[in-house]
């Protein structure tokens, strides 16, 4: 049997980050950052035994070994549980990782994916579904896409930001209202309804869209590519008082291909004298530490050979712990002005990019706009059983900006120096100036007053958004990076 140890690219801090994803850390919502041992890292854990390979058996106890060997949070496993009581890696990876959750240390961040699904996300950006992002008012009973991708079904469909999606059928005689659908079973009921994400899946969606036009047609779900800047609102130049603005929305860090995305966003923005920039990562649950570097490099013009991040894991591990230095990158900013408009979505590498980037942008120009964020300082690496199709993604590095600092699992407005709430105005375009986020990003880049986020250093901030991001109670890979996709 042969256990590989991925390499592909570490990512970043969410999850959904990510998150993630989700995607921020899956699972939990937020989405994971992606890693694998460097080159060279001991191999471990002690294969299970060949014969029955692939039983649930012999793949939580691979599960175990990985956490055993190679957790970040050693202390924080629960010892106590016992693998005969699972019948799948993920519940006990969430029965062993209990109490490092309970202090928000991994809170969804340690689980388990397809090897064959995430390489094909982190290749090419290749996906299934209708192609939305969902968000779901709980005390409303309403279901609203946040953002649809340009190449798929969904879109295609007449479905947009701030569509509400009324019902959903698997033909026009079942339509279920999704009003019905939360109030009687909650968002996992939503999630059913949708169906697998798998191409040829069809649904018929009763939809209204933003100029309130009702819709009610047969979509079907197929594959499709993530593209992580958009082409319509991915990268824009915002003129504000006679100053051009660098407008970044970068939906996430998952795909390899984000990173020649950026080299283009930031040649549009040389080319036009930007020094200030919105990073939009609302929604973005991280994904690749390297393309996180890439864009750290893109704002380092004068800091090449300086300190952008550091890997730090476990004591018994601590000889691979890594810095990572500036590089050059042709059509690089070294901004006057940053801002990051987040949410509780923006996870991960989000996170990690902003926190490097507060050793070198003026403490009186930088700033967190929007919502606090998810709070994910930390990062896995992945764990192949190859014969299985499992890849276990374990928490097993913390990121430390050049000041040493990165304890932010309560979310960044805990250590940004300034902050200003703002809602999720999905009722105006990304990109727009007047959303209610980008405004509030243009007026602090001004100058202009704000009201700052709830909480504060060191303090928890309380939720803007009353609006949660719809996630599976078992999320693919994909889910596991893009919070709330569908």
């Amino acid at each position: 049997m042969k256990i590989d140890y991925n390499t592909a690219g570490r990512s970043a801090l969410s999850a959904t980050l990510a998150l993630a994803l989700a995607a921020c850390g899956g699972g939990g919502g937020s989405s994971a950052p992606i890693a694998g041992p460097p080159p060279g890292a001991t191999p471990a854990p002690t294969p299970p035994p060949t014969n029955s390979a692939c039983s649930t058996a012999n793949q939580i106890d691979f599960a175990d070994d990985v956490l055993n060997d190679w957790y970040l949070f050693p202390d924080l496993l629960d010892n106590t549980v016992n693998a005969a009581n699972f019948d799948t890696v993920q519940s006990f990876l969430d029965a062993r990782v209990a109490p490092a959750r309970a202090q928000s240390r991994d809170v969804g961040f340690t689980f388990a994916t397809s090897i064959a699904d995430e390489n094909a996300l982190i290749n090419s950006g290749a996906s299934a579904g209708f192609g939305v992002r969902l968000s779901f008012d709980q005390d409303n009973n309403r279901l609203f896409i946040l953002e649809a991708f340009e190449n798929a079904p969904g879109f295609q469909a007449g479905i947009d930001r701030g569509t509400e999606i009324l019902s959903i059928g698997t033909d026009a005689s079942n339509l279920q209202a999704v009003s019905d659908l939360l109030a009687d079973g909650g968002p996992q009921a939503v999630v059913n309804a949708l169906g697998p994400s798998d191409a040829g899946v069809t649904r018929v969606l009763r939809f209204v869209q933003d100029d309130g036009t009702v819709i009610e047609t047969s979509v079907s779900k197929s594959d499709f590519s993530l593209d992580p800047v958009s082409d319509r609102y991915g990268a824009l130049i915002i003129e504000d008082g006679g100053r051009n603005v660098g407008y970044l929305n970068l939906r996430t860090f998952i795909v390899s291909d984000a990173a020649d995305q950026l080299r283009s966003a930031f040649q549009l923005f040389a080319s036009n004298n930007v020094d200030e920039l919105i990073l939009d990562f609302r929604y973005n649950g991280g994904g690749l530490v390297s393309v996180a570097e890439t864009l750290g490099d893109l704002m380092g013009r004068d800091q090449i050979g300086n300190i952008f991040s550091q890997t730090v894991l476990r004591e018994e591990r601590s000889d691979n712990n890594t810095t990572r230095l500036f590089e050059s990158e042709m059509n690089a900013l070294q901004p006057e002005g940053l801002v990051l408009i987040g949410t509780r979505s923006t996870a991960s590498a989000s996170e990690l990019v902003t926190n490097s980037m507060l050793s070198y942008v003026s403490p009186n120009r930088i700033a967190l706009v929007g919502d606090d964020t998810s709070g994910k300082p930390v990062g896995q690496f992945a764990f192949d059983l190859d014969e299985c199709d499992l890849r276990v993604r374990a928490v097993t590095f913390q990121t430390l900006n050049a000041d040493d600092e990165g304890d932010y699992f309560t979310g960044l407005a805990s250590v940004m120096p300034n902050t200003c709430r703002a809602v999720d105005d999905f009722t105006s375009p990304l990109g727009d100036p007047s959303e209610a986020s980008i405004a509030t990003a243009l007026d602090f880049l001004a100058g202009r007053s704000c009201t700052p986020i709830s909480g504060g250093p060191g303090q928890t901030a309380q939720s803007l958004n009353r609006r949660q991001i719809l996630t599976p109670a078992q999320p693919n890979a994909a889910q596991y990076q893009i919070p709330g996709l569908f």
